[in-house]
C-alpha cells in the first residue's frame, strides 16, 4: 500500500510533465495513480498505514490528494476498507501539496512574457520548462540580452561594452543559458556554428589569449628584442616566432618564473597552472627541449601529464621523491583530486602523484631554496 512519502515522490515526478502540459495547452488534472495492493502482515501496522494516508489527504488537511476507499476481502483480516486510488483533482490541490504555488505563478508570468516578447523561443520553452524555473528572477535581463542580439547580430563589442541595461557581469555569469536562448532565436548566419566559445560564437570581440615569457640568456634578449625581464605576447604571435632549438622552462607559479636563474639558450614561460593548454598548437615547440617545474601536489602532476599529452618529450624537474623528501617539512594541506590515473607520467612520477593525492598534501614551488633550484637546472642544462 502506498505511503504519504511515496505519494510525494510520485507527485514530484509529475512536475515537469505538468509544466509542459501548461505550455502545450493540454489538460492535466485530474491525475490519479494506484494505491497498491500489498498490505502489511500485521493488523496494527495496516490500521496505522491507512490512518496516516487519510491524515495527509485533502479530506483532513483541505488540499492535496484524495483517497478512494473500497471494501476488500483480505485473507488474514477479512473485509477491510482499503485505499484503491490516489487522485489529485485540481491544479490547486497539486500545487499546494507540493508547496509550488508561488513558484508556479512566477513560472506562468515568465512564460507569458517570454512568449509575448520573443515568440521564437516557444519551441525552446516547450522543451525546457524547468530551465525557466531555474532562472526565475533573471528573465527581465535575459530577454533584454536576447532582444539586443536579435536586433544586432554579431555586434563586435566586448561583452562589458554592450549597450544593454544589465549589470556588467550579467552576461558573463549567464553564458550557459544565454547560449541556449540565442542559439534558439538567431538565424544561422548570425551564429558561428563551429565555435563553442560564447564570444566567438555570437560575434563579440574578445581578449586574445597571451603568455608571459622571459629570456634567461642575455644574448637571446638582444637577438629577439626582449628588452625587459619579462613580456606578454599574444599566443598567435608566439606561434609565429619559430624559436625552435632552444630550451623552454615552464613554471606553474609566477614567483618561480620571475626568479629563475640565467641559463644559456633558454627561455622561461609562466604556465599559469592548467593554462598550459594554450601552448598545445605551438608546433615548433616539438623541436625544443621543454622542462616543466610545477608544485609537488596532485594538480602539479595533472598539469605535467596534460603538457606531455601535447609534447611527449617534456622533462620534469624537481617533481621527484628526492625533492619532496628533502623539503617535506614545508608541505601543507593540498586540494582534493578526484583523478586516479594520469596517462603521461613515468612510473616514479605516478607513484608520487598517488601518494600526494591520497594524503592531500602539497609542497609548493616557492618553498624550494634557490641554490637547490640552480643546481638542478644547471644539471639539466649540462645533459
Amino acid at each position: 500500500m502506498i505511503t504519504p512519502d511515496e505519494i510525494r515522490k510520485k507527485a514530484d515526478r509529475l512536475y515537469i510533465p505538468f509544466l509542459k502540459s501548461l505550455l502545450l495547452g493540454e489538460p492535466f488534472f485530474p491525475r490519479d495513480f494506484p494505491a497498491g495492493n500489498k498490505i502489511p502482515d500485521d493488523y496494527l501496522k495496516l490500521r496505522d498505514a491507512v490512518q496516516q494516508l487519510l491524515k495527509g489527504s485533502k479530506k483532513d488537511v483541505g488540499y492535496g490528494y484524495q483517497v478512494e476507499l473500497n471494501q476488500r476481502k483480505t485473507r488474514k483480516f477479512g473485509i477491510q476498507s482499503l485505499p484503491s486510488r490516489i487522485t489529485f483533482e485540481t491544479e490547486t490541490d497539486y500545487l499546494k501539496f507540493m508547496d509550488k504555488e508561488a513558484e508556479f505563478a512566477d513560472f506562468k508570468e515568465a512564460v507569458g512574457r517570454i512568449s509575448k516578447e520573443i515568440p521564437e523561443l516557444n519551441m525552446w520553452l516547450n522543451e525546457n520548462p524547468l530551465k525557466v524555473i531555474n532562472h526565475l528572477g533573471k528573465w527581465d535581463n535575459l530577454l533584454r540580452v536576447c532582444l539586443y542580439f536579435h536586433n544586432n547580430p554579431k555586434p563586435q563589442f566586448y561583452i562589458r561594452e554592450l549597450p544593454i541595461n544589465v549589470h556588467t557581469k550579467f552576461i558573463e555569469q549567464n553564458k550557459g543559458i544565454l547560449n541556449e536562448l540565442l542559439s534558439a532565436i538567431l538565424s544561422d548566419d548570425a551564429i558561428n556554428q563551429e565555435e563553442n566559445d560564447f564570444e566567438k560564437r555570437f560575434g563579440l570581440r574578445y581578449t586574445a589569449p597571451s603568455i608571459t615569457i622571459r629570456a634567461l640568456d642575455k644574448n637571446l634578449q638582444v637577438k629577439y628584442g626582449i628588452s625587459t625581464s619579462e613580456m606578454s605576447i599574444l599566443i598567435s604571435d608566439f606561434k609565429s616566432r619559430s624559436l625552435q632549438g632552444y630550451r623552454f622552462i615552464i613554471t606553474e607559479n609566477k614567483m618561480n618564473f620571475r626568479t629563475l636563474p640565467d641559463l644559456s639558450n633558454s627561455f622561461a614561460i609562466w604556465g599559469m597552472g592548467f593554462n598550459v593548454a594554450i601552448l598545445k598548437d605551438v608546433e615548433w615547440l616539438n623541436d625544443c627541449q621543454i622542462i616543466y617545474w610545477g608544485d609537488l601536489d596532485a594538480q602539479g602532476f595533472q598539469i605535467l601529464s596534460q603538457l606531455r599529452s601535447y609534447f611527449y618529450e617534456t622533462i620534469s624537474v624537481m617533481m621527484d621523491r628526492e625533492t619532496f623528501d628533502t623539503f617535506q617539512e614545508f608541505a601543507v594541506q593540498g586540494t582534493v583530486c578526484k583523478v586516479a590515473n594520469l596517462s603521461y607520467l613515468t612510473p616514479e612520477e605516478h607513484d608520487l602523484f598517488v601518494d600526494l593525492s591520497n594524503q592531500t598534501i602539497r609542497l609548493e614551488q616557492e618553498k624550494i631554496p634557490k641554490d637547490f633550484v640552480i643546481g638542478r637546472l644547471n644539471n639539466l642544462a649540462d645533459t
